[in-house]
């Protein structure tokens, strides 16, 4: 019977662990080998090349236009997912009526499909569309939100934080009911103000969720795709291609399987790298005390 007890946790782990051994370890080792073949000339026949996928890469002009698309993507969008989504979500905490109406609408774009989204932001963004009817009204010229090299990358991040606010809300909300009501109290008793009450007690309080939104919405905005493939495939001049969608064109439509492996596994490190600093930043202490 203790030999039994002794295995039991292994195998409640074992449905998990066999998931993420199909899905994840398997092919991100077959995606390390796929890296060191050409398959340029043959997909059938590769030949083995080392490195020269991972030289190749790094001499290229292209990746460091897409790296740089990659990161002014994150630097659009993470910030307003991590504050803003916030802020909504203390403001719903109040008890106010109505409140689960306003909850419904606010989520409404999660469960929205991101083609369909996409597409309707494309309406949305056309020349003759709802955005440049409005500025016609105040007589600013039609802007080419999705043609123009300049707007073409804050239009796409616009619906990735449309559709995020809500689900990024949620997850605020979710915390915010465990932070203790003595604590607001007790604010209120020494006199804080609204501010004052959340950034004393709020912020310190749901730091941990504040650093796991930060994490994701990272996550998210460096793996972006659907929105720049219906909206802009990577247009103009690739002033909205990111790293993800590169990964696709060079594997998909060049056929490179081998260079974009070695994309994918550049991207890969590249998001350990910022887990690893939100570890260090966020929850440095939290590590700490369990030591």
């Amino acid at each position: 019977m203790k030999y039994y007890k002794k295995y039991t946790p292994y195998l409640f782990i074992l449905p998990a662990a066999a998931v993420l051994a199909v899905f994840f370890f398997i092919p991100f080792f077959q995606t390390i080998g796929l890296s060191f073949f050409d398959y340029s000339s043959s997909l059938y026949e590769p030949e083995f090349n080392g490195l020269e996928n991972y030289v190749k890469l790094f001499k290229e002009p292209i990746f460091y236009k897409v790296m740089f698309n990659t990161f002014m993507y994150l630097v659009l969008a993470v910030p307003f997912l991590v504050i803003f989504p916030l802020f909504l979500a203390v403001l719903i905490n109040q008890k106010i009526r109505g409140i689960t109406l306003y909850k419904v609408l606010l989520y409404i774009p999660v469960i929205i499909s991101i083609v369909v989204a996409a597409i309707a932001f494309k309406w949305l963004y056309a020349n003759s569309g709802i955005l440049n009817y409005f500025l016609s009204l105040f007589n600013i010229k039609p802007i080419g939100w999705l043609v123009d090299t300049k707007w073409a990358l804050i239009s796409v991040t616009l619906v990735t934080i449309w559709k995020g606010i809500g689900y990024y809300m949620m997850i605020y909300l979710a915390s915010l009911m465990s932070v203790p009501q003595d604590l607001y109290e007790a604010c209120e008793i020494d006199g804080a103000n609204f501010l004052q009450k959340h950034l004393t007690v709020t912020i310190p309080h749901i730091m941990p969720t504040i650093a796991l939104v930060s994490t994701i919405s990272t996550i998210s905005a460096m793996k972006v795709f659907a929105e720049i493939y219906v909206m802009t495939k990577g247009g103009p001049l690739n002033s909205s291609k990111t790293i993800v969608y590169y990964i696709y064109e060079r594997a998909f439509e060049n056929l490179d399987l081998g260079y974009a492996s070695a994309l994918a596994v550049v991207l890969l490190v590249i998001v350990m790298i910022f887990s690893l600093i939100n570890i260090l930043c966020f929850e440095k202490n939290k590590y700490n005390e369990g030591i």
